[in-house]
């Protein structure tokens, strides 16, 4: 840190004063002790002989006059003054750079870092501030997103529930005036209400599904499962879904059995998400491949199917809650768009990942989990 002019020459003339007044201690002491000495002969005499009982050296070298070793002694404390007195100074100087570093961060500069290096404590403290500043910085950001995040769900929400809400009171609001036909358009009102009230509660049992897995302290029920055979119980229990659109869904896993532990409840809600978004996405496919295989300490399981093509540019934002590939934010295929935002909040809390690919003849949904429970996966290596 460099000091400003005015600190440099109000250090010197700091210096300056003390050794002046260090001098005129010194005179003083020395003629108060000259005059004590004078007017005491014992003291003179006492002195005589200390001096000449002490020798230095094989030549046996007395001392010189006393007045001179005092002098010199007291030289040595001056400089030894002088010199606390200006470092004492010195770091005081520091010390108000580092505080008015301080102000104009608080005055709302949260970009600035103190950049000057320093010595000693004072250096460890201002890596300190710059360690919070910047700490700070980062949780204001994060709240900030988190704002915007929630800003954004009530958007979406107010969005997804006014479509099928306003068509529930268009329909009962023309059945209560009576403006109908016939007891068929009658039925025919009603039903298209009731589908319309399906649709918003599917949203709401979303909603609260993905409010409790985004929560870090929600609890898991851990078991040891067999992962093949929940993939074969999850792959039966679409069969006829999938007989219905023409897709046929098979399943591989490896060792067999494949035992881990896991909670099988929401790894479960994890699948059912991925198989009825390939069914209800994959267009133009006939196959749906459900597999499962042990690398070491963990397994990673591949929900893929041969439809249509997922974007390059949309795979990034698919695990985005409301995120829907096409443009509008059409519910005619059922969903919601919360679906792969719950599974990879369940898959986060099992300390795994899931990310997706997507070719031209398959696009598949990847989910790495560890075999043991509480175990840190291994770096994954791209392809």
């Amino acid at each position: 840190m460099k000091l400003t002019g005015r600190e440099k020459s109000a250090l010197f003339i700091e210096g300056v004063v003390t050794v002046i007044l260090l001098l005129l201690l010194n005179l003083s002491v020395i003629v108060i002790l000259n005059q004590a000495i004078q007017t005491n002969q014992a003291l003179n005499d006492g002195i005589f002989q200390i001096k000449n009982a002490i020798a230095i050296g094989p030549n046996g070298f007395h001392l010189m006059s006393w007045q001179n070793i005092f002098t010199f002694l007291m030289l040595l404390f001056d400089a030894a003054v002088v010199y606390w007195r200006l470092i004492r100074r010195y770091h005081q100087m520091q010390l108000s750079h580092v505080i008015a570093e301080l102000h104009y961060i608080a005055d709302g500069h949260f970009e600035h870092r103190i950049s000057f290096k320093l010595s000693g404590d004072l250096q460890r403290v201002i890596l300190s501030i710059n360690a919070l500043v910047a700490s700070t910085v980062q949780s204001m950001e994060e709240e900030r997103k988190i704002e915007n995040s929630k800003d954004e769900l009530i958007t979406n929400v107010s969005h997804d529930i006014r479509t099928p809400l306003t068509s529930i009171i268009g329909y009962l609001g023309l059945i209560e005036e009576h403006q109908y036909k016939n007891e068929k358009q009658l039925l025919q009102y009603s039903h298209i209400a009731f589908e319309k009230a399906k649709q918003m509660q599917s949203l709401v049992e979303d909603l609260f599904e993905y409010t409790k897995v985004r929560q870090t302290t929600t609890p898991l029920t851990i078991t040891k499962l067999d992962m093949g055979q929940m993939l074969e119980q999850v792959a039966a229990s679409f069969e006829l879904e999938a007989t219905k659109k023409q897709m046929q869904i098979s399943v591989t896993y490896r060792p067999d059995p494949l035992i881990m532990m896991a909670d099988a409840e929401k790894l479960s809600r994890v699948f059912n998400n991925l198989i009825s978004n390939a069914l209800k996405y994959g267009s133009g496919g006939h196959h749906i491949y459900l597999s499962a295989i042990a690398h070491g300490q963990e397994v990673v399981i591949k929900v893929a199917n041969d439809g249509k093509p997922i974007p390059q540019a949309a795979l990034k934002q698919l695990f985005d809650r409301f995120y829907r590939v096409e443009e509008s934010r059409s519910t005619a295929t059922g969903g919601t768009g919360l679906g792969l935002a719950i599974a990879q909040n369940i898959v986060a809390l099992h300390d795994g990942e899931i990310y997706a690919t997507s070719e031209q003849k398959l696009t598949s949904f990847i989910i790495r989990l560890p075999l043991k429970h509480g175990e840190k996966l291994p770096a994954r290596t791209e392809a």
